[in-house]
């Protein structure tokens, strides 16, 4: 009876429990969708159009910087991910 209980004791502690890391969730700064571009219309006067290219430019580069910062923020997650695997 005692060896039967202290086997039971070292089987007990031999269980292994599988670990599957998650991935990471994506910041929701990232998650943002890009503004819309403006639009012209055929009778917009010339500083109109100088006002919507600025603002157009200004929109794109901040689009451009996010994406930037998505690629980079998930080519990091993806090498940790792997790294634990």
């Amino acid at each position: 009876m005692k060896y039967v209980l202290i086997a039971l004791l070292f089987l007990t502690g031999c269980t292994t429990v599988p670990v599957s890391p998650k991935f990471p969730q994506v910041p929701t700064q990232l998650m943002e969708k890009c503004s819309q571009l403006e639009k012209l219309h055929d009778d917009t006067k010339l500083s109109e159009i100088a006002k919507s290219v600025t603002t157009n430019y200004t929109l794109y580069h901040e689009c451009s910087i996010k994406l930037d910062a998505w690629m980079e923020w998930y080519e990091l997650q993806k090498q940790l991910y792997e790294s634990i695997k």
